[in-house]
């Protein structure tokens, strides 16, 4: 068992406390961090044995509160979520990170500002870029002495987005695999989805859920 006594970890990142946390899918190991610069808290759901040096499979799920917590169709962060978990348990051994950035690192207020000018027409970029901030503003590298922490050495990594891969290789983080994480459109989230391919890159079979 992990203590339960705040320890240092590099680059800024301390481990908490862990403990148990049973979840429709499997009961998990949840590890929180608290960056010290920011004061952000984050976790990390473990499963099984992660620290034997093989790959592990593994997400980077930013916060999406409307999404995770109030079910919003807006966005595809909740079913995300959800597949991704049980994409974990079913394999018995895995990790996803749950961390502080909601709305790609504009806050939960901005994030709804932001979309009060979507349902004036913007997208989800341009809402963004109005409100003065970049398309996306997450930062990763606390994922690094995170995964340290719980021994991880190598990643099967469950995104669409390829710039998430180039961004944790750049902080020393190996991925071994790209595991695609699609969910299927919704009429409320056709159009976000079309502008994450077609402006922020991400690799979405768009043509087979037209």
């Amino acid at each position: 068992m992990q203590s339960t006594a705040p320890t240092p970890a590099s680059d800024g990142i301390d481990f908490v406390a862990a403990c148990d946390l049973p979840m429709p899918w499997a009961t998990f190991r949840v590890h929180a961090f608290t960056d010290r610069q920011s004061g952000k808290e984050h976790l990390a759901l473990c499963l099984g044995t992660v620290d034997d040096g093989a790959p592990v499979l593994a997400r980077l799920h930013s916060e999406c509160l409307t999404g995770d917590a109030l079910f919003s169709l807006r966005c595809d962060c909740g079913p995300q979520l959800a597949a991704a978990l049980q994409a974990i348990a079913k394999e018995g051994r895995g990790v996803l990170l749950y961390l502080r950035q909601e709305g790609r690192g504009i806050g939960l207020v901005n994030k709804i500002r932001a979309y009060a000018l979507q349902q004036q027409g913007a997208d989800t970029v341009e809402a963004n870029q109005h409100l003065g901030f970049a398309a996306d503003l997450r930062t990763y590298e606390m994922c690094a002495p995170m995964f340290q922490h719980l021994g991880v050495q190598s990643l099967r990594l469950m995104t669409n987005n390829p710039r998430k891969i180039d961004a944790l290789r750049a902080h020393g983080i190996e991925i071994a695999e790209r595991v695609p994480l699609e969910i299927e459109a919704n009429p409320h989230n056709r159009h976000y989805l079309d502008t994450k391919a077609n402006k922020l890159g991400h690799l979405l079979r768009r043509d087979e859920q037209e």
